[in-house]
């Protein structure tokens, strides 16, 4: 039996194609219009790479005519397997080689049986036959032409359910923006708002505590809601995300609650601090892993959405704090804002559900990625500014209030508008960035900030006041939104991104842990508020100057360069 009956193919029932024999007794041959050949732009496709071996299996003997009408058949073939391939795979349109025998190696181990055979023809969906051969080949192996085949059927089947595309927009898509917006409202909105409380625990409340040690609530707060981040992100990747965005969907609105009842400063530090810091730490990791998973075409505009709840959280949280404190009591007040927490959180518990189980987990340290000169930089840039950023949000009523800037009730308006103006400050950088690069822009906003800083030492108006809440809010959004982004495109290896991007987190969480209480120190100290304002000012403008380090070893000092 001779190899070509051993590795016969199945051939599709089409009408008989006329044979050089029978033209050579009259029959005159009916010209046919050759197809044009529909190829890839890659160097070497598939198909390309098929046809090339079933060449070599024709009959190299026959007349002319015959080898004209082969080539026919062959032009056929590609245009049939490139209709397949191109169905499946829109990667044929771009040019990507998907089969390459050089580069990629056979790894069937045995020739394919006759059914694997079978399916691979049918599969490709031809409504032809290969040309008969004339004559029994030994040198070529008809096998490892139906392996080329089989194994770029592997590669070219249609994705699986789960590792589809993202939607780029529908119900679903659009109900996980409009939880995130909600997570973002009830973690970063909550740290945003806690200078309201510093101003009421100052200015009313029986503890006789000073500015450095309130502030500490605060900081603890900001703290673990970066630092719980960083554990939080291996959870998620191991497929706990029900579980974490449930925890902090009930420690945030269970801390508000809590703190209503408190009355020792102990006691408000543990359930402010502590307890709603944790659950802030619990809802952010969600609300940033999970949109990028719906959406891949719009992550400009939909992490914007989701990201602006953090500033609505920042202007609702102190406006119900100031009305309803003066009406019904810091107890209630408190308990108002624990509900609403409570009905925002619940929005994304039932919403939010991620596409995808990571197919595998990050490595919750990278200490390599800190011989890298860049990373170090602008993680030391980013920690150092962290220290004096937060200070003007956590001291800016208490300033107006206790320096007769403005009335005690006005005082708390300060930090709604500066949190309004965040919203602003995180939309407009960012389409600075995609001009310019996002570290070229992270630079000039954090050295403008810390000139706002030195300069506020100089106000002493309600008028530049509120100037200033303005500038600085916008700065501010526009730090906090440039400062992952920038991250992302010193990254070499996106793999990384989620390791690196929890140190950063951590670093950063020192320095919100450190910055405000050193400020308090300081006042209290000094009972100087130009101090406090020297101190916030020079450590933003020298985590400034620590990145400009960072795009230096990036990039070089031309100005010219993106980065």
């Amino acid at each position: 039996m001779s190899s070509m009956e051993n590795n016969q193919i199945p051939q599709a029932t089409i009408p008989p194609r006329r044979s050089a024999s029978n033209r050579r007794h009259g029959q005159k041959r009916i010209p046919r219009k050759p197809v044009p050949q529909r190829r890839p732009n890659s160097s070497r496709s598939f198909t390309q790479t098929f046809a090339w071996l079933s060449g070599a299996l024709l009959d190299r003997d026959s007349t002319p005519t015959v080898q004209e009408e082969e080539q026919s058949q062959l032009n056929e073939f590609n245009r049939h397997s490139y209709r397949y391939t191109s169905q499946f795979d829109p990667r044929m349109q771009s040019g990507l080689t998907l089969y390459d025998p050089e580069l990629q190696p056979n790894r069937l181990s045995k020739p394919p049986d006759a059914s694997t055979r079978s399916s691979v023809v049918d599969a490709l969906n031809l409504d032809w036959q290969l040309p008969p051969l004339s004559r029994p080949f030994a040198d070529i192996d008809v096998s490892s032409v139906l392996n080329v085949a089989i194994e770029a059927q592997a590669n070219l089947s249609p994705p699986a359910p789960g590792d589809a595309p993202p939607p780029n927009g529908g119900l679903i898509a659009w109900l996980q923006v409009l939880g995130a917006f909600f997570c973002y409202f009830n973690s970063w909105g909550t740290m945003n708002s806690f200078g309201a409380f510093q101003t009421y625990y100052e200015t009313r409340s029986d503890w006789h505590r000073s500015p450095s040690e309130i502030s500490w609530i605060g900081s603890v707060q900001s703290f673990l809601s970066l630092m719980v981040g960083v554990v939080t992100g291996p959870l998620y990747d191991a497929g706990y995300f029900r579980y974490i965005i449930c925890a902090g969907g009930f420690l945030v609105p269970f801390g508000y609650m809590m703190t209503s009842i408190c009355t020792q400063y102990w006691q408000v530090l543990l359930a402010q601090g502590f307890v709603i810091g944790i659950g802030n730490g619990c809802l952010f990791v969600p609300a940033a892993a999970i949109l990028p998973q719906y959406f891949s075409t719009k992550n400009p505009l939909v992490n914007g959405i989701a990201a602006s709840g953090s500033s609505l959280g920042g202007i609702v949280i102190p406006f119900v704090m100031t009305r309803l404190e003066r009406q019904i009591g810091f107890g209630w007040a408190t308990r108002t804002v624990g509900f609403i927490a409570a009905a925002t959180a619940t929005v994304s518990i039932a919403f939010m559900k991620p596409r995808l189980t990571p197919k595998s987990q990050r490595k919750l340290l990278d200490l390599a990625a800190f011989k890298e000169p860049t990373y170090s930089y602008f993680t030391g840039g980013l920690a150092i500014a962290f220290i004096g950023f937060a200070v003007p949000t956590f001291y800016l009523g208490t300033f107006a209030s206790t320096t007769g800037v403005a009335s005690e009730e006005f005082s708390f308006y300060y930090l709604p508008i500066l949190n309004a103006a965040s919203t602003f400050g995180r939309i407009i950088p960012a389409i600075l960035a995609a001009k310019y690069g996002p570290l070229n822009v992270l630079i000039p906003i954090c050295l403008f900030a810390g000139s706002l800083a030195l300069i506020w030492t100089t106000i002493k108006t309600s008028a530049g006041t509120i100037v200033f809440a303005i500038f600085y809010g916008f700065c501010s959004g526009g730090f906090a939104a440039m400062s992952p982004i920038a991250l992302v495109t010193l990254t070499p290896d996106l793999r990384t991104l989620g390791t690196r991007m929890g140190q950063l987190f951590f670093c950063c969480a020192m320095g919100l842990l450190a910055g405000p209480p050193s400020a308090g120190a300081i006042l209290n100290t000094t009972k100087s508020w130009i101090a406090l304002k020297c101190f916030a000012g020079g450590t933003v403008v020298a985590g400034g100057l620590v990145l400009i380090f960072a795009r230096v070893s990036r990039v070089g000092w031309s100005l010219k360069k993106k980065a």
